[in-house]
């Protein structure tokens, strides 16, 4: 035995000296105090060489430091020898089974985390992280100790209504909720400790609330003293409770439901801010974050907040204010916490982005600084080079508050006002003091030039902008308008407006840019966030001035749906289409984030309106071509009616029960059909469904099987069409279905079967060329393209059809006329007149394309048209397609190439691929002309006769 060890102690030995306190020294703090550098080398000579150096440079620098190692030199000496992360551990050890026990081990635990953490950081044993760790850590513990205790206390008492032994761990529903650098972790070496104390009132009976809240607050008040007292043996932490819902009048703890009401009706910029660090700490800890998450709508906005920018930047300047901080950054006595360029700083900075864009990127909602900043470089909300910047120098500032609170455990931020003060900050950091103070200059300059910028980004200088009498008029008349009718408002656009009137001048046509924008402002209802955006972003103002000089119908839509412009700073704008699968997986998870049914349909809308608009913009942009933004056009309404359709089965199987049968299939007609819609397309639908007659539903509210599902195509149809809060998806058109608008709005397959065999018109089965299933039962879905299949298959008399659509393009030219050379739908050889021969062809054909395109070919292979009029009827289709794209985002009225103004000309004739209105004209009128005679030609004739 005795062998063995002798053995195994020396590797023992080695192995804790590599994991030990001396191993690990980085650097050395010089002393300032021979003297006392002196006493504690001397106290101290029997250690290791590495050691005396760190022990005594700390003492010739920290009066504060020298006394701790004097009174704590056993447990210090053992300390040393162990790995510092079990040092530390040991260090937080309490325990106590009275007030007084408690509350000297809780100081004594204190000193030594003090001394440790100390020691640690001055050496670069531990990084900054792991300092500020270790004392939150010890924050939360000693919270959490004082807290049970207190509460045990009045629960043995019997003063705490209904609590036995059992809540004891719970504090009796109270909850310690750590604010500021203790809840992000980053408490500083010598702060306080800032608390909300809440209690969950669900847990007493209406009868006891009062009780349990008197004897709450006598807990909480004990608690506190426990820990701020400063008695012989020190104090634990200074405990500030005045962050809770208007301190002044109010307990020190108060109900999570007085808190919530507080928050939600009256909580200022500051107070959200503030809880983006918040951290349920001790006592009912499972409460805490219960309350927190319903909290969350208060601290983080739906849409981006650009509005905390002014709050903020307000709230810097009344500090700045009211502790007399402004002024030149001079280094003697500057507060590196609250003065320019310190450290609130880049906390303001951080979290403020952080407010902007929390609501919509859950991954920002981070309560560290450091963290919260390299999310927002991730996610593009701060350039990675400001980020990296920032990091450091509030690492570095960090360092430097820690040591000039380490000097005497003083709290403060400031540094030294004198010489010394500098050469002893020096010392402690081994540092030459000029090389210091170069480098605290530098860094406080350059965090305030990174930050304030941000912060106060605008002028009021008007510009010397020159208005005609007319246009000065229209500006004037902007005061009445919905979006300036507050004072704050009114601040934020007077700083935007020259730079805005500046662009608007620029534009093309600068009267017409000013009229379309007048229209853009007059339809927003409020201002305060979008004007806080265009502050904070000058870019999204060049947007803003390219929509209202090119495309006057998108920017009345922008006006009424403002809250799109979110998703132009949401970090992924610009990015690749990502299909409609990739849609539906977003659409997907933001609604699944969502907590009920109308939310979900609301946020449908939002989402949908945020790619609609991404759509308009990248074709505005030249970003995609028409062809391009037809596509995604038709992906966006395939996502939102798959992705909705079983959101709206289940919400109507909640009352109603499942569906009875084998369910239901909704199958697109029409452009949605033919995967052809537009800016503006309505989506015509049809529901088809198998149940037997008798068959009933089995829920709270059976329903028979034509009812329930004809009902559930109305919820279907509500769900797209109703006019909410955020609008309306698409406008839906059921007149498709069989019968038209005398039919069920629900169709069984049956049904649909035997009408489209015995019972549909000619111009029914050319409708049913496009027919296509969205989202449904797959095995209905399969039986009716079988259907689908059959019918337009089936042998038919070609002249008799060709003579129906004949029929048909009268009737339709007598109704609607031609509606001016520029209508690319109505008029022959434009596209109604050209997918009417198409769809006559996929009927005539034994197959049967769904795509115009695809049945122009099909008319082709049957010899029906010539390979000339294919080619005139092709050219036409895809000029007018393109035609029909531009023209929904300039006008929602006929196009007329003088009222759509200069920026609308040009990005008309950049998408149709000439140089002016002439040449436009000239395509057009080309176009269809060529594609009338083939039209002509071709119903002229039956299959077979153009290849004879």
């Amino acid at each position: 035995m005795h062998a063995r060890t002798a053995l195994t102690t020396p590797r023992r030995a080695a192995t804790l000296r590599a994991m030990s306190f001396a191993s690990k020294i980085t650097r050395t703090p010089r002393p300032f105090e021979p003297d006392a550098a002196q006493d504690v080398s001397e106290r101290f000579s029997d250690l290791a060489p590495e050691l005396v150096e760190v022990l005594s440079g700390t003492a010739g620098c920290s009066p504060y430091l020298k006394g701790l190692m004097e009174t704590e030199e056993d447990w210090l000496r053992a300390a040393l020898t162990e790995a510092p992360d079990t040092a530390m551990e040991r260090a937080m050890e309490v325990s106590g089974d009275t007030s007084s026990e408690l509350s000297a081990s809780l100081r004594a635990a204190k000193r030594r985390v003090a001394l440790y953490a100390g020691l640690a950081d001055l050496a670069g044993v531990f990084a900054l992280e792991d300092v500020t760790g270790a004392l939150t850590r010890f924050a939360d513990l000693a919270t959490e100790r004082a807290l049970t205790f207190q509460v045990a206390q009045e629960i043995r008492r019997g003063k705490l209504p209904g609590a036995t032994e059992d809540d004891i761990a719970s504090a009796g529903g109270a909850m310690a909720l750590a604010m500021g650098k203790m809840g992000a972790g980053e408490l500083n070496y010598s702060s306080d400790i800032d608390l909300i104390m809440l209690f969950d009132d669900s847990r007493y009976d209406e009868d006891d609330f009062h009780e349990a809240r008197a004897s709450l607050i006598r807990a909480v008040r004990r608690m506190s003293a426990m820990l701020s007292e400063n008695t012989a043996d020190g104090y634990v932490f200074r405990t500030d409770l005045r962050l809770r819902p208007d301190p002044s009048v109010t307990p020190v703890i108060i109900s999570m439901e007085a808190a919530e009401r507080y928050y939600e009706s009256l909580g200022r910029t500051w107070e959200r801010a503030a809880h983006i660090k918040a951290r349920p700490c001790a006592g009912a800890i499972e409460a805490g974050w219960a309350y927190l998450d319903r909290l969350r709508p208060f601290v983080y906005r739906k849409h981006l907040d650009f509005a905390a920018i002014q709050d903020a930047h307000d709230m810097r300047l009344r500090i700045r204010e009211h502790k007399g901080l402004g002024g030149p950054i001079t280094l003697p006595g500057h507060d590196m916490k609250l003065g320019r360029g310190g450290i609130r700083e880049i906390e303001f900075f951080t979290q403020t982005r952080q407010l902007i864009a929390g609501g919509r990127d859950p991954d920002l909602r981070l309560r560290g600084t450091v963290e919260g900043l390299t999310a927002l470089a991730d996610k593009d909300w701060v350039p990675r080079d400001v980020a990296d910047t920032l990091i450091d120098h509030y690492r570095f500032h960090r360092e430097v508050e820690h040591r000039v609170q380490m000097v005497r455990d003083a709290q403060t931020h400031q540094l030294p006002n004198s010489p010394q003060g500098f050469e002893r900050l020096a010392a402690m950091m081994d540092e030459d003091r000029d090389a210091l103070e170069k480098k605290l200059t530098d860094a406080l300059t350059e965090v305030h030039d990174l930050t304030e910028g941000f912060f106060a980004p605008g002028s009021s200088d008007e510009g010397g902008v020159e208005l005609e009498q007319d246009e000065a008029e229209i500006v004037e008349g902007w005061k009445a308008y919905p979006a300036l009718r507050s004072s704050r408002a009114v601040t934020i656009f007077d700083r935007l407006k020259p730079d805005l009137l500046a662009r608007l001048k620029g534009a093309a046509r600068p009267r017409e840019a000013l009229i379309n924008f007048d229209k853009f402002l007059r339809g927003l209802p409020a201002g305060v966030q979008l004007f806080s955006l265009f502050d904070a972003n000058p870019p999204l103002v060049d947007l803003i001035v390219d929509i209202t000089a090119t495309a006057p119908a998108l920017s009345v839509y922008l006006g009424r749906n403002a809250q799109v412009l979110d998703a132009v700073l949401g970090g992924d704008f610009f990015t690749d289409w990502p299909g409609e699968d990739g849609l539906m997986e977003d659409l997907a998870e933001t609604l699944e984030a969502l907590p009920d049914y109308e939310t979900q349909l609301d946020g449908a809308r939002r989402w949908m309106k945020e790619w609609h608009f991404r759509i308009g913009v990248h074709l505005l942009r030249g970003i995609v071509s028409a062809d391009e933004a037809g596509r995604e056009y038709a992906d966006l309404a395939d996502a939102v009616v798959q992705t909705l359709w079983p959101i709206v089965l289940e919400e109507f199987a909640r009352k109603h029960g499942d569906p009875p049968g084998r369910g239901a299939v909704l199958i697109g007609m029409g452009s949605l059909g033919a995967h052809s819609v537009t800016a503006a397309s309505d989506l015509d639908l049809i529901v088809i469904y198998d149940a037997p007659g008798d068959a009933m539903s089995e829920g709270r509210k059976p329903l028979g099987a034509r009812a329930y599902y004809s009902r559930l195509t109305q919820a279907m149809v509500t769900a797209l069409s109703a006019q909410m809060p955020e609008g309306r998806l698409y406008e839906v058109d059921m007149r498709l279905r069989p019968s038209g608008r005398q039919g069920p709005v629900a169709t069984s397959l049956t049904a649909f079967g035997t009408y489209q065999r015995e019972e549909a018109w000619t111009w029914e089965h050319l409708a049913l060329t496009r027919a296509r299933p969205v989202v449904g039962e797959d095995a209905i879905a399969a039986e009716v393209e079988a259907i689908r299949t059959e019918v337009l298959e089936r042998t038919r008399d070609p002249a008799t059809t060709i003579a129906d659509v004949n029929d048909m393009r009268a009737r339709i030219a007598e109704a609607k006329g031609q509606r001016g050379l520029l209508d690319p739908k109505i008029g022959p050889g434009r596209l109604q007149d050209i997918e009417l021969v198409a769809q006559c062809a996929a009927v005539l054909s034994p197959e049967t394309p769904r795509a115009t395109l695809d049945q122009i070919a099909a008319g082709q292979d049957i010899g029906w048209i010539t390979a000339d009029e294919a080619e005139a009827l092709s050219t036409a289709y895809g000029t007018f397609r393109r035609l029909q794209s531009a023209a929904k985002l300039l006008t929602d009225e006929t196009l007329d190439l003088d009222a759509i103004g200069q920026g609308g000309r040009d990005f008309l004739f950049r998408t149709m691929k000439v140089d002016d209105g002439e040449a436009l004209l000239e395509t057009v009128s080309g176009c269809a002309e060529r594609a009338q005679r083939a039209v002509e030609a071709i119903l002229a004739r039956t299959p077979g006769e153009a290849a004879a």
